[in-house]
Protein backbone atom coordinates (compact mmCIF):
# COMPACT_ATOMS: atom_id res chain seq x y z
CA UNK A 1 0.00 0.00 0.00
CA UNK A 2 1.46 3.32 -0.92
CA UNK A 3 1.49 6.46 1.19
CA UNK A 4 -0.81 8.08 -1.13
CA UNK A 5 -3.05 5.51 -0.81
CA UNK A 6 -2.80 5.62 3.05
CA UNK A 7 -3.30 9.11 2.90
CA UNK A 8 -6.57 9.32 1.41
CA UNK A 9 -7.79 6.38 3.49
CA UNK A 10 -6.83 8.61 6.92
CA UNK A 11 -8.46 11.82 5.11
CA UNK A 12 -12.06 9.49 4.02
CA UNK A 13 -11.44 8.27 8.33
CA UNK A 14 -11.39 12.29 9.18
CA UNK A 15 -13.98 12.98 7.05
CA UNK A 16 -16.42 10.41 8.56
CA UNK A 17 -15.48 11.30 11.93
CA UNK A 18 -15.63 15.32 11.48
CA UNK A 19 -19.03 14.42 9.29
CA UNK A 20 -20.28 12.43 11.87
CA UNK A 21 -19.32 15.08 14.50
CA UNK A 22 -21.13 17.83 12.48
CA UNK A 23 -24.08 16.34 12.04
CA UNK A 24 -24.27 15.55 15.96
CA UNK A 25 -23.48 18.99 16.56
CA UNK A 26 -26.06 20.34 14.43
CA UNK A 27 -28.74 18.08 16.12
CA UNK A 28 -27.44 19.03 19.44
CA UNK A 29 -27.98 22.63 18.87
CA UNK A 30 -31.41 21.93 16.98
CA UNK A 31 -32.37 20.40 19.97
CA UNK A 32 -31.46 22.98 22.41
CA UNK A 33 -32.90 25.78 20.02
CA UNK A 34 -36.07 23.72 19.87
CA UNK A 35 -36.20 23.51 23.62
CA UNK A 36 -35.38 27.35 23.90
CA UNK A 37 -38.39 28.29 21.33
CA UNK A 38 -40.45 25.75 23.62
CA UNK A 39 -39.43 27.38 26.88
CA UNK A 40 -40.06 31.01 25.11
CA UNK A 41 -43.45 30.02 24.21
CA UNK A 42 -44.44 28.54 27.25
CA UNK A 43 -43.51 31.83 29.37
CA UNK A 44 -45.47 33.98 26.74
CA UNK A 45 -48.38 31.78 27.27
CA UNK A 46 -48.40 32.29 30.95
CA UNK A 47 -49.71 35.39 32.34
CA UNK A 48 -47.43 37.76 33.58
CA UNK A 49 -47.42 38.58 37.68
CA UNK A 50 -47.64 42.22 37.82
CA UNK A 51 -49.08 44.36 35.42
CA UNK A 52 -49.92 47.86 34.60
CA UNK A 53 -52.35 48.97 37.40
CA UNK A 54 -53.49 52.61 38.34
CA UNK A 55 -54.35 51.20 41.93
CA UNK A 56 -51.49 49.43 43.64
CA UNK A 57 -52.17 47.34 46.79
CA UNK A 58 -49.63 46.44 49.19
CA UNK A 59 -49.45 42.39 49.83
CA UNK A 60 -49.70 41.25 53.69
CA UNK A 61 -45.85 39.94 54.75
CA UNK A 62 -47.43 37.11 57.32
CA UNK A 63 -46.35 34.07 55.78
CA UNK A 64 -50.06 32.54 56.74
CA UNK A 65 -51.45 35.28 54.32
CA UNK A 66 -48.88 34.01 50.79
CA UNK A 67 -49.76 31.75 48.18
CA UNK A 68 -48.74 28.26 47.95
CA UNK A 69 -46.17 28.89 44.85
CA UNK A 70 -45.09 32.19 47.35
CA UNK A 71 -44.97 30.32 50.29
CA UNK A 72 -42.23 27.84 47.77
CA UNK A 73 -40.69 31.06 46.93
CA UNK A 74 -39.65 31.98 50.15
CA UNK A 75 -38.33 28.31 51.53
CA UNK A 76 -36.36 28.37 48.65
CA UNK A 77 -35.06 31.56 48.70
CA UNK A 78 -33.98 31.51 52.67
CA UNK A 79 -32.44 28.18 51.55
CA UNK A 80 -30.11 29.67 49.42
CA UNK A 81 -29.54 32.53 51.68
CA UNK A 82 -28.67 30.52 54.20
CA UNK A 83 -26.11 28.07 52.06
CA UNK A 84 -24.87 31.39 50.60
CA UNK A 85 -23.68 32.74 54.28
CA UNK A 86 -22.60 29.73 56.04
CA UNK A 87 -20.55 28.68 53.21
CA UNK A 88 -18.93 32.02 52.81
CA UNK A 89 -19.80 32.34 48.91
CA UNK A 90 -22.87 35.13 48.87
CA UNK A 91 -20.33 37.92 47.39
CA UNK A 92 -18.21 34.96 44.97
CA UNK A 93 -18.77 31.72 43.46
CA UNK A 94 -18.21 28.68 45.13
CA UNK A 95 -14.30 27.85 45.09
CA UNK A 96 -12.96 25.11 42.77
CA UNK A 97 -11.70 22.16 44.12
CA UNK A 98 -7.76 20.84 43.80
CA UNK A 99 -8.84 17.99 41.83
CA UNK A 100 -10.34 21.15 39.30
CA UNK A 101 -7.24 22.63 39.25
CA UNK A 102 -5.31 19.36 38.49
CA UNK A 103 -7.73 18.65 35.31
CA UNK A 104 -6.91 22.39 34.22
CA UNK A 105 -3.64 21.59 34.60
CA UNK A 106 -3.33 18.74 32.20
CA UNK A 107 -5.84 20.03 30.09
CA UNK A 108 -2.77 22.78 29.35
CA UNK A 109 -0.14 20.32 28.80
CA UNK A 110 -2.28 18.46 26.49
CA UNK A 111 -3.16 21.93 24.47
CA UNK A 112 0.61 22.52 24.56
CA UNK A 113 1.93 18.91 23.62
CA UNK A 114 -0.65 18.88 20.19
CA UNK A 115 1.26 20.72 17.86
CA UNK A 116 4.69 18.77 18.57
CA UNK A 117 2.78 15.45 17.89
CA UNK A 118 1.68 16.43 14.79
CA UNK A 119 5.02 17.95 13.67
CA UNK A 120 6.30 14.07 14.45
CA UNK A 121 3.58 12.43 12.84
CA UNK A 122 4.17 14.53 9.52
CA UNK A 123 8.01 14.07 9.65
CA UNK A 124 6.96 10.18 9.75
CA UNK A 125 4.64 10.50 6.90
CA UNK A 126 7.43 11.72 5.44
CA UNK A 127 10.19 9.82 5.87
CA UNK A 128 7.54 7.20 4.58
CA UNK A 129 6.46 8.60 1.67
CA UNK A 130 10.50 9.51 0.73
CA UNK A 131 10.98 5.64 0.80
CA UNK A 132 8.13 4.87 -1.48
CA UNK A 133 9.79 7.13 -3.71
CA UNK A 134 12.42 5.27 -3.94
CA UNK A 135 10.70 2.22 -4.64
CA UNK A 136 8.93 3.69 -6.98
CA UNK A 137 12.63 4.91 -9.17
CA UNK A 138 13.63 1.15 -9.22
CA UNK A 139 10.30 -0.24 -11.05
CA UNK A 140 10.26 2.57 -12.93
CA UNK A 141 13.82 4.27 -13.96
CA UNK A 142 12.91 5.43 -17.62
CA UNK A 143 9.73 6.93 -16.38
CA UNK A 144 11.23 10.29 -14.30
CA UNK A 145 7.70 12.28 -15.27
CA UNK A 146 5.94 9.03 -13.06
CA UNK A 147 9.14 9.88 -10.27
CA UNK A 148 8.31 13.27 -10.43
CA UNK A 149 4.67 13.46 -9.64
CA UNK A 150 5.47 10.64 -7.12
CA UNK A 151 7.49 12.89 -5.79
CA UNK A 152 5.02 15.74 -5.46
CA UNK A 153 2.57 13.72 -4.01
CA UNK A 154 4.79 12.77 -1.12
CA UNK A 155 6.34 15.86 -0.29
CA UNK A 156 4.34 17.52 3.09
CA UNK A 157 7.17 20.13 3.95
CA UNK A 158 9.49 22.22 2.35
CA UNK A 159 12.20 19.71 4.04
CA UNK A 160 10.87 16.97 2.37
CA UNK A 161 11.71 18.49 -0.70
CA UNK A 162 14.91 19.44 -0.08
CA UNK A 163 15.16 15.14 0.54
CA UNK A 164 14.03 14.41 -2.57
CA UNK A 165 16.58 16.77 -4.59
CA UNK A 166 19.36 15.40 -2.81
CA UNK A 167 18.15 11.58 -3.06
CA UNK A 168 17.79 12.23 -6.92
CA UNK A 169 21.25 13.74 -7.25
CA UNK A 170 22.76 10.65 -5.41
CA UNK A 171 20.22 7.37 -5.37
CA UNK A 172 23.39 5.28 -4.16
CA UNK A 173 23.19 7.48 -0.88
CA UNK A 174 19.12 7.52 -0.45
CA UNK A 175 18.72 5.39 2.38
CA UNK A 176 21.67 6.88 4.39
CA UNK A 177 21.18 10.54 3.36
CA UNK A 178 17.47 10.19 4.70
CA UNK A 179 17.84 8.07 8.35
CA UNK A 180 20.19 11.49 8.54
CA UNK A 181 18.25 13.67 7.67
CA UNK A 182 15.66 11.89 10.04
CA UNK A 183 17.83 11.73 13.00
CA UNK A 184 18.87 15.52 12.47
CA UNK A 185 15.15 16.34 12.31
CA UNK A 186 14.44 14.96 16.05
CA UNK A 187 17.43 16.42 16.94
CA UNK A 188 16.49 19.46 15.81
CA UNK A 189 13.43 18.86 17.35
CA UNK A 190 14.50 18.02 20.64
CA UNK A 191 15.21 21.46 21.54
CA UNK A 192 11.94 22.70 19.96
CA UNK A 193 10.27 20.13 22.11
CA UNK A 194 12.34 21.45 25.50
CA UNK A 195 11.32 24.99 24.69
CA UNK A 196 7.45 23.94 24.22
CA UNK A 197 7.60 21.88 27.39
CA UNK A 198 9.09 24.70 29.61
CA UNK A 199 6.74 27.22 28.00
CA UNK A 200 3.70 24.65 29.24
CA UNK A 201 4.99 24.32 32.48
CA UNK A 202 5.13 28.28 32.99
CA UNK A 203 2.00 29.07 31.58
CA UNK A 204 0.59 26.11 34.01
CA UNK A 205 2.30 27.40 36.62
CA UNK A 206 1.42 30.99 36.04
CA UNK A 207 -2.46 29.82 35.43
CA UNK A 208 -2.23 28.02 39.06
CA UNK A 209 -0.60 31.18 40.72
CA UNK A 210 -3.21 33.29 39.10
CA UNK A 211 -5.75 30.57 40.51
CA UNK A 212 -4.12 30.80 43.89
CA UNK A 213 -4.05 34.64 43.95
CA UNK A 214 -8.04 34.60 43.44
CA UNK A 215 -8.69 32.16 46.29
CA UNK A 216 -6.29 34.02 48.60
CA UNK A 217 -8.32 37.19 47.20
CA UNK A 218 -11.76 35.49 47.84
CA UNK A 219 -10.65 33.85 51.25
CA UNK A 220 -10.18 37.90 52.18
CA UNK A 221 -13.68 38.75 51.97
CA UNK A 222 -15.59 36.79 54.61
CA UNK A 223 -19.25 36.94 55.33
CA UNK A 224 -20.24 37.33 58.86
CA UNK A 225 -23.15 35.85 60.15
CA UNK A 226 -24.89 38.15 61.88
CA UNK A 227 -25.12 39.97 58.30
CA UNK A 228 -27.42 42.26 58.39
CA UNK A 229 -29.75 44.70 56.05
CA UNK A 230 -31.70 48.00 57.43
CA UNK A 231 -31.15 46.01 61.09
CA UNK A 232 -32.42 43.24 60.22
CA UNK A 233 -30.04 39.65 60.46
CA UNK A 234 -30.37 37.96 57.08
CA UNK A 235 -29.60 34.79 58.38
CA UNK A 236 -32.83 32.57 58.38
CA UNK A 237 -31.73 30.28 60.86
CA UNK A 238 -31.17 33.21 63.71
CA UNK A 239 -35.47 33.14 63.23
CA UNK A 240 -35.54 36.88 63.31
CA UNK A 241 -39.14 38.07 62.51
CA UNK A 242 -37.94 40.57 60.02
CA UNK A 243 -36.15 38.60 57.84
CA UNK A 244 -38.44 37.12 56.34
CA UNK A 245 -40.43 41.08 55.30
CA UNK A 246 -36.79 41.89 53.72
CA UNK A 247 -36.48 38.33 51.29
CA UNK A 248 -40.13 38.81 50.38
CA UNK A 249 -39.48 42.36 49.57
CA UNK A 250 -36.93 41.11 46.82
CA UNK A 251 -38.80 38.50 45.89
CA UNK A 252 -41.88 41.09 44.76
CA UNK A 253 -39.08 43.02 43.19
CA UNK A 254 -38.35 40.13 41.05
CA UNK A 255 -42.01 38.70 40.72
CA UNK A 256 -41.18 35.81 43.19
CA UNK A 257 -38.15 34.15 40.94
CA UNK A 258 -36.24 32.75 43.43
CA UNK A 259 -32.77 33.15 41.76
CA UNK A 260 -33.33 36.53 40.30
CA UNK A 261 -34.43 37.97 43.94
CA UNK A 262 -31.25 36.31 44.83
CA UNK A 263 -28.99 37.97 42.49
CA UNK A 264 -30.75 41.07 43.42
CA UNK A 265 -30.17 40.47 47.04
CA UNK A 266 -26.48 40.17 46.69
CA UNK A 267 -26.13 43.04 44.08
CA UNK A 268 -27.78 45.29 46.69
CA UNK A 269 -25.69 43.94 49.75
CA UNK A 270 -22.31 44.19 47.43
CA UNK A 271 -23.53 48.30 46.33
CA UNK A 272 -24.06 48.82 49.61
CA UNK A 273 -20.51 48.04 50.75
CA UNK A 274 -19.08 49.71 48.03
CA UNK A 275 -20.94 52.83 48.42
CA UNK A 276 -20.32 52.38 52.14
CA UNK A 277 -23.79 53.06 52.64
CA UNK A 278 -24.09 51.89 56.33
CA UNK A 279 -22.25 55.48 57.34
CA UNK A 280 -23.98 57.74 55.15
CA UNK A 281 -26.59 58.47 57.77
CA UNK A 282 -23.34 60.46 59.55
CA UNK A 283 -22.04 62.28 56.93
CA UNK A 284 -23.00 66.25 56.42
CA UNK A 285 -24.09 67.78 53.04
CA UNK A 286 -25.38 71.15 54.78
CA UNK A 287 -28.62 72.99 54.53
CA UNK A 288 -28.69 73.43 50.97
CA UNK A 289 -30.83 70.76 49.95
CA UNK A 290 -33.34 70.70 53.34
CA UNK A 291 -35.93 72.11 51.78
CA UNK A 292 -35.64 70.06 48.28
CA UNK A 293 -36.88 66.69 50.41
CA UNK A 294 -38.14 66.12 54.07
CA UNK A 295 -39.76 63.45 55.83
CA UNK A 296 -43.41 65.01 57.30
CA UNK A 297 -46.18 63.07 58.59
CA UNK A 298 -47.91 59.94 58.36
CA UNK A 299 -49.96 58.29 55.70
CA UNK A 300 -53.53 57.10 56.55
CA UNK A 301 -51.81 53.77 57.25
CA UNK A 302 -48.92 55.44 59.25
CA UNK A 303 -46.72 55.71 56.74
CA UNK A 304 -43.93 57.89 57.50
CA UNK A 305 -44.41 60.94 54.07
CA UNK A 306 -41.65 62.08 52.44
CA UNK A 307 -42.04 65.46 50.33
CA UNK A 308 -39.87 66.16 47.53
CA UNK A 309 -40.12 69.54 46.19
CA UNK A 310 -38.15 69.85 42.82
CA UNK A 311 -38.95 74.25 42.40
CA UNK A 312 -35.64 74.65 44.41
CA UNK A 313 -33.83 73.68 41.45
CA UNK A 314 -35.04 77.08 40.00
CA UNK A 315 -32.38 78.88 42.08
CA UNK A 316 -29.46 78.96 39.81
CA UNK A 317 -26.54 79.61 42.46
CA UNK A 318 -27.96 76.49 44.06
CA UNK A 319 -28.19 74.57 40.74
CA UNK A 320 -24.77 75.02 39.95
CA UNK A 321 -23.36 74.02 43.03
CA UNK A 322 -25.50 70.81 42.94
CA UNK A 323 -24.95 69.93 39.76
CA UNK A 324 -21.74 72.04 38.99
CA UNK A 325 -19.03 68.97 39.20
CA UNK A 326 -18.78 65.16 39.24
CA UNK A 327 -18.38 65.25 43.05
CA UNK A 328 -21.51 67.33 43.39
CA UNK A 329 -23.61 65.42 41.87
CA UNK A 330 -22.13 62.53 43.45
CA UNK A 331 -23.02 64.30 46.89
CA UNK A 332 -26.29 64.62 45.79
CA UNK A 333 -26.92 61.12 45.32
CA UNK A 334 -25.13 60.21 48.49
CA UNK A 335 -27.72 62.80 50.24
CA UNK A 336 -30.72 60.98 48.41
CA UNK A 337 -29.41 58.06 50.17
CA UNK A 338 -29.12 59.37 53.76
CA UNK A 339 -32.95 60.44 53.32
CA UNK A 340 -34.05 57.01 52.40
CA UNK A 341 -32.18 55.76 55.10
CA UNK A 342 -33.35 57.91 57.77
CA UNK A 343 -37.08 57.25 56.43
CA UNK A 344 -36.02 53.22 56.78
CA UNK A 345 -35.28 54.08 60.64
CA UNK A 346 -38.95 54.85 61.01
CA UNK A 347 -40.39 51.63 59.98
CA UNK A 348 -41.39 48.37 61.97
CA UNK A 349 -39.42 45.53 59.40
CA UNK A 350 -41.49 42.79 60.77
CA UNK A 351 -45.01 41.00 60.03
CA UNK A 352 -47.77 43.82 60.25
CA UNK A 353 -45.56 46.29 60.65
CA UNK A 354 -45.29 49.76 58.74
CA UNK A 355 -42.37 48.55 55.87
CA UNK A 356 -42.66 51.07 53.48
CA UNK A 357 -42.96 55.08 52.46
CA UNK A 358 -44.92 57.36 50.71
CA UNK A 359 -43.64 59.42 48.49
CA UNK A 360 -44.81 63.07 47.18
CA UNK A 361 -42.68 64.73 44.16
CA UNK A 362 -43.96 68.18 43.90
CA UNK A 363 -42.94 69.43 40.49
CA UNK A 364 -44.12 73.23 40.31
CA UNK A 365 -42.08 75.74 39.01
CA UNK A 366 -40.11 72.57 38.69
CA UNK A 367 -36.88 73.48 35.62
CA UNK A 368 -37.65 72.34 32.65
CA UNK A 369 -35.78 69.54 30.37
CA UNK A 370 -33.26 71.74 29.55
CA UNK A 371 -31.38 71.59 32.56
CA UNK A 372 -30.45 68.05 31.53
CA UNK A 373 -27.80 67.52 34.71
CA UNK A 374 -31.18 67.89 36.91
CA UNK A 375 -32.81 64.84 35.06
CA UNK A 376 -30.12 62.52 34.55
CA UNK A 377 -29.81 62.33 38.58
CA UNK A 378 -33.32 62.19 39.04
CA UNK A 379 -32.71 58.97 36.30
CA UNK A 380 -29.83 58.05 38.29
CA UNK A 381 -31.73 58.08 42.11
CA UNK A 382 -34.78 56.62 40.56
CA UNK A 383 -32.74 53.55 39.45
CA UNK A 384 -30.51 52.96 42.16
CA UNK A 385 -33.31 53.26 44.74
CA UNK A 386 -35.78 50.56 42.06
CA UNK A 387 -32.73 48.38 42.43
CA UNK A 388 -31.23 48.80 46.09
CA UNK A 389 -34.85 49.35 47.75
CA UNK A 390 -37.06 47.12 46.65
CA UNK A 391 -40.47 47.05 47.72
CA UNK A 392 -39.48 50.12 50.48
CA UNK A 393 -41.65 53.15 48.41
CA UNK A 394 -45.32 52.20 48.70
CA UNK A 395 -46.20 54.80 46.03
CA UNK A 396 -44.64 57.69 43.96
CA UNK A 397 -47.00 60.34 44.06
CA UNK A 398 -46.56 63.11 41.19
CA UNK A 399 -48.31 66.33 42.19
CA UNK A 400 -48.75 69.83 40.40
CA UNK A 401 -47.70 67.92 37.03
CA UNK A 402 -46.78 70.59 34.07
CA UNK A 403 -47.68 68.85 30.44
CA UNK A 404 -43.91 68.05 30.08
CA UNK A 405 -43.17 66.20 32.35
CA UNK A 406 -45.08 63.23 30.60
CA UNK A 407 -42.41 63.31 27.69
CA UNK A 408 -39.94 63.28 30.61
CA UNK A 409 -41.70 60.46 32.02
CA UNK A 410 -41.09 58.70 28.54
CA UNK A 411 -37.64 58.85 28.97
CA UNK A 412 -37.53 57.24 32.40
CA UNK A 413 -39.75 54.16 31.73
CA UNK A 414 -37.11 52.18 30.44
CA UNK A 415 -35.41 51.88 32.81
CA UNK A 416 -38.80 50.99 35.53
CA UNK A 417 -40.13 47.94 35.82
CA UNK A 418 -43.48 47.68 35.63
CA UNK A 419 -44.23 46.80 39.23
CA UNK A 420 -42.92 50.47 40.24
CA UNK A 421 -44.59 52.50 37.34
CA UNK A 422 -48.02 50.00 39.00
CA UNK A 423 -46.80 52.99 41.89
CA UNK A 424 -47.04 56.16 39.97
CA UNK A 425 -49.52 58.41 40.99
CA UNK A 426 -49.86 61.68 38.90
CA UNK A 427 -52.17 64.32 39.20
CA UNK A 428 -52.83 67.96 37.54
CA UNK A 429 -52.18 71.19 40.03
CA UNK A 430 -56.14 71.29 40.00
CA UNK A 431 -56.72 68.11 42.04
CA UNK A 432 -53.71 68.33 44.60
CA UNK A 433 -55.16 68.25 47.49
CA UNK A 434 -58.56 65.74 46.46
CA UNK A 435 -55.38 63.45 45.27
CA UNK A 436 -53.51 63.43 48.44
CA UNK A 437 -56.25 62.89 50.90
CA UNK A 438 -57.15 59.66 49.06
CA UNK A 439 -53.59 58.57 50.81
CA UNK A 440 -53.08 60.99 53.73
CA UNK A 441 -55.47 62.74 56.15
CA UNK A 442 -55.98 66.02 56.00
CA UNK A 443 -54.54 66.65 59.48
CA UNK A 444 -51.25 65.46 57.83
CA UNK A 445 -51.25 67.02 54.45
CA UNK A 446 -48.93 70.39 54.80
CA UNK A 447 -50.66 73.62 54.49
CA UNK A 448 -49.41 74.78 50.99
CA UNK A 449 -51.01 71.28 49.33
CA UNK A 450 -54.43 72.01 51.10
CA UNK A 451 -54.10 70.33 54.51
CA UNK A 452 -53.99 71.56 58.22
CA UNK A 453 -50.64 70.79 58.97
CA UNK A 454 -48.40 73.68 59.79
CA UNK A 455 -44.85 73.31 61.68
CA UNK A 456 -45.15 74.18 65.11
CA UNK A 457 -48.55 74.13 65.71
CA UNK A 458 -49.90 74.77 69.29
CA UNK A 459 -52.97 75.10 68.44
CA UNK A 460 -54.37 71.91 67.27
CA UNK A 461 -52.94 68.03 68.40
CA UNK A 462 -55.57 65.23 67.84
CA UNK A 463 -58.68 66.93 66.89
CA UNK A 464 -61.09 64.42 64.57
CA UNK A 465 -61.43 66.25 60.86
CA UNK A 466 -65.05 66.27 59.66
CA UNK A 467 -66.20 66.58 56.17
CA UNK A 468 -69.61 68.13 54.29
CA UNK A 469 -70.47 67.50 50.82
CA UNK A 470 -72.38 70.86 49.35
CA UNK A 471 -74.57 69.87 46.48
CA UNK A 472 -74.40 72.22 43.27
CA UNK A 473 -76.96 75.16 43.56
CA UNK A 474 -77.35 75.00 47.30
CA UNK A 475 -75.69 75.94 50.63
CA UNK A 476 -74.96 74.39 53.96
CA UNK A 477 -73.99 75.48 56.93
CA UNK A 478 -71.25 74.52 60.01
CA UNK A 479 -72.11 74.87 63.35
CA UNK A 480 -69.47 75.29 65.90
CA UNK A 481 -70.28 74.86 69.62
CA UNK A 482 -69.05 77.87 72.14
CA UNK A 483 -71.07 76.52 75.62
CA UNK A 484 -68.33 78.53 77.46
CA UNK A 485 -69.25 81.78 78.34
CA UNK A 486 -65.48 82.23 78.50
CA UNK A 487 -63.29 80.83 75.98
CA UNK A 488 -61.33 81.29 72.47
CA UNK A 489 -63.05 79.06 69.44
CA UNK A 490 -60.33 78.15 67.36
CA UNK A 491 -61.57 76.35 63.36
CA UNK A 492 -59.39 75.34 60.37
CA UNK A 493 -61.64 74.82 57.14
CA UNK A 494 -61.14 74.21 53.42
CA UNK A 495 -63.32 73.57 50.43
CA UNK A 496 -61.58 71.71 47.67
CA UNK A 497 -61.75 73.75 44.75
CA UNK A 498 -63.06 76.27 46.45
CA UNK A 499 -65.43 78.47 43.85
CA UNK A 500 -67.98 79.63 46.12
CA UNK A 501 -68.70 81.92 49.02
CA UNK A 502 -67.51 81.95 52.18
CA UNK A 503 -68.64 83.82 55.65
CA UNK A 504 -68.38 83.05 59.78
CA UNK A 505 -70.86 84.09 62.35
CA UNK A 506 -70.79 83.98 65.68
CA UNK A 507 -74.71 83.49 66.60
CA UNK A 508 -75.26 83.93 70.79
CA UNK A 509 -77.81 81.42 72.39
CA UNK A 510 -79.71 84.12 73.83
CA UNK A 511 -82.42 85.50 71.65
CA UNK A 512 -82.49 89.02 72.15
CA UNK A 513 -78.11 89.43 71.64
CA UNK A 514 -77.23 90.80 68.20
CA UNK A 515 -75.39 88.57 65.45
CA UNK A 516 -71.94 88.93 65.22
CA UNK A 517 -69.77 89.12 61.32
CA UNK A 518 -66.44 87.03 62.12
CA UNK A 519 -65.89 87.19 58.78
CA UNK A 520 -67.88 88.83 55.98
CA UNK A 521 -69.13 87.12 52.73
CA UNK A 522 -66.65 86.92 50.05
CA UNK A 523 -66.23 84.73 47.10
CA UNK A 524 -63.09 82.60 47.65
CA UNK A 525 -61.47 81.49 44.36
CA UNK A 526 -59.58 78.70 43.75
CA UNK A 527 -56.11 78.56 44.85
CA UNK A 528 -57.68 79.64 48.31
CA UNK A 529 -55.77 77.50 50.80
CA UNK A 530 -57.17 76.20 54.49
CA UNK A 531 -58.67 78.77 56.27
CA UNK A 532 -57.59 79.51 60.58
CA UNK A 533 -59.63 82.04 62.37
CA UNK A 534 -60.77 82.07 66.19
CA UNK A 535 -62.84 83.85 68.16
CA UNK A 536 -63.00 84.79 71.91
CA UNK A 537 -66.54 84.58 73.22
CA UNK A 538 -68.43 86.23 75.97
CA UNK A 539 -71.57 84.71 76.91
CA UNK A 540 -72.22 81.02 75.12
CA UNK A 541 -73.37 80.61 71.59
CA UNK A 542 -72.05 79.13 68.27
CA UNK A 543 -69.96 79.69 65.36
CA UNK A 544 -71.79 79.54 62.21
CA UNK A 545 -69.65 78.51 58.61
CA UNK A 546 -71.92 79.41 55.52
CA UNK A 547 -70.40 78.07 52.25
CA UNK A 548 -72.72 78.62 49.53
CA UNK A 549 -72.12 76.70 46.26
CA UNK A 550 -75.21 78.46 44.54
CA UNK A 551 -72.88 79.35 41.53
CA UNK A 552 -70.96 76.00 40.65
CA UNK A 553 -72.31 72.98 39.05
CA UNK A 554 -70.00 70.72 40.77
CA UNK A 555 -70.34 69.29 44.23
CA UNK A 556 -67.86 70.84 46.82
CA UNK A 557 -66.12 68.68 49.45
CA UNK A 558 -65.45 71.26 52.79
CA UNK A 559 -63.43 69.85 55.48
CA UNK A 560 -63.21 71.71 58.84
CA UNK A 561 -62.06 70.66 62.77
CA UNK A 562 -61.94 73.15 65.50
CA UNK A 563 -61.00 73.37 69.29
CA UNK A 564 -62.38 75.51 72.15
CA UNK A 565 -59.96 76.86 74.09
CA UNK A 566 -60.68 77.67 78.04
CA UNK A 567 -58.21 79.75 80.20
CA UNK A 568 -57.20 76.51 82.11
CA UNK A 569 -56.17 75.10 78.76
CA UNK A 570 -54.07 77.72 77.45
Amino acid sequence: MTAEVKVEEKQVESEVVIASAVVELETTVKDVVEEEETKVEEDESKPKVVEKSSSFKEESDFFSDLKESEKKALSDLKTKLEEAIVENTLFKKKKESPVKVVEKKKEVEEKKSEPVVSEEEAKAETAEAVVAEESSKEEAKTDAVMTEEVKTDAVVTEEAKAEAVVEKESPKEEVKTEEAEVVDTKEEVKPEDAGEEKKSEAVVTKEVKAETVEQEEEEDEIVDNDIELWGVPLLPSKGAEGTDVILLKFLRARDFKVNEAFEMLKKTLKWRKEQKIDSVLGEDFGEDLASAAYMNGLDRESRPVCYNVYSVFGNEELYQKTFGSEQSRENLLRWRFQLMEKGIQKLVLKPGGVTSLLQIHDLKNCPGLFKKELWVAIKNATVALQDNYPELVSRNVFINVPFWFYASSTLLSPFLTQRTKSKFVVTRPANVTETLLKYIPAEEIPVQYGGFQRDDDAEFSNEVVSEVVVKPGSSETIEIPATQTQGTLVWDVVVLGWEVNYKEEFVPTDEGAYTIIVQKDKKIGSNEGPVRNSFKNSESGKIVLTVDNVSSKKKKRVLYRYRTKTESSC
